[in-house]
């Protein structure tokens, strides 16, 4: 709920016309049975914020009522008050000028600040003797705002299925709940977590190339939550076996050799060309031109990722013929 709309057409007076007040209300009026409570709207407060001290179940007909910081009722600790007669609003010395009074009682506090946590007392004046009276307390703390959390990693260039990834969500404390989110997808919480901490560290015993992320985490506390920014995994794969195009041609003497080789890899791959075991280029790409039947031979595309460590080759069998035969078999190393 909002604030309460202000009363319209009130008279703002200093304290010192509290005495003078506070002598008119002498009339009576039989006690409600419902019990007066306060809450606190929003119920979690940060510094800041405006809070509204919700008053429910107010007795009908009251003179007036008044709000005291702490749990004394004398002038010292006097905010506010409101005489429902004149709609008369009175500020004390402990008024801020960030407080405001609604004909329902309720109190607005605005911008608050540390020093503005703690109890307030809700005194309600009833008509008749002086001595009837209600007063009711209400302790209200001010929250932290939940901090932007974020995501320390041992390894962010972790090898496809080799190595162990541990995740850890900052900052640390007992009071949170930790989320951790793969692509926009809550991930489950492990069994073997007993206690909410523990599962602010996500361990993946390995991961492959189409888990990169991003990965996110959230902390949440019993009135919301943050999630951090967005992780994203360099995941270094490869060479996978590599493929040899065409794989199968014909080839007759005169014509042009055009080989190319593909492999995935991250990072990318070193690619270089062995002809019957002798080395003969680097790059994707061989072209012989005008090839002859002494080009016949063993064609293999090797790569190599250097932080993979991992190379793998892929071998062809080329026989060159005469201009009407031809033959090409492949095989694999």
């Amino acid at each position: 709920m909002g604030p309460l709309p202000a009363p319209s057409c009130t008279q703002r007076i200093t304290w010192k016309g509290l005495l003078l007040t506070a002598s008119l209300l002498n009339f009576w009026n039989p006690p409600t049975t419902a019990e007066v409570t306060i809450e606190a709207q929003p119920p979690k407060v940060s510094e800041g914020k405006d809070v509204l001290l919700l008053v429910h179940n107010l007795p009908q007909n009251l003179p007036g009522y008044f709000w005291y910081k702490g749990e004394m009722t004398d002038l010292y600790h006097y905010i506010i008050s409101y005489i429902v007669d004149g709609k008369i609003i009175i500020y004390g010395p402990a008024y801020s000028g960030r407080e405001t009074v609604y004909s329902n009682a309720s109190l607005l506090i605005q911008n608050v600040t540390r020093k503005d946590a703690g109890t307030y007392t809700l005194h309600i004046i009833k008509r008749g003797d002086e001595t009837r009276e209600e007063i009711r307390h209400f302790t209200f703390t001010l929250y932290s705002k939940l901090p932007i959390p974020y995501i320390t990693i041992n390894n962010l260039n972790p090898r496809e299925n080799k190595d162990v990834l541990a995740f850890t969500c900052e900052p640390k404390s007992e009071n949170y709940t930790y989320i951790w989110w793969l692509n926009g997808q809550s991930l489950p919480v492990s069994p073997g977590v007993k206690r909410p901490i523990e599962n602010r560290i996500l361990i993946l015993p390995s991961v492959t190339r189409n888990e990169t992320g991003p990965y996110q985490c959230e902390i949440r506390d019993r009135y919301g939550g943050l999630r951090s920014n967005p992780v994203t995994l360099n995941v270094l794969y490869g060479p996978d076996l590599p493929r040899i195009y065409p794989s199968f041609t014909y080839y007759r003497s005169g014509e042009n050799l055009d080989l190319s080789c593909f492999t995935e890899s991250n990072p990318p791959a070193e690619y270089f060309w062995t002809i019957n075991g002798k080395f003969q280029q680097s790059g994707q790409k061989l072209f012989i031109p005008q090839i002859t039947r002494n080009h016949s031979g063993l064609y293999a595309c090797s790569v190599h990722n250097s932080a993979t460590g991992k190379e793998i080759s892929k071998s062809m069998t080329v026989k060159v013929s005469g201009p009407c035969h031809g033959d090409l078999t492949e095989s694999q190393s």
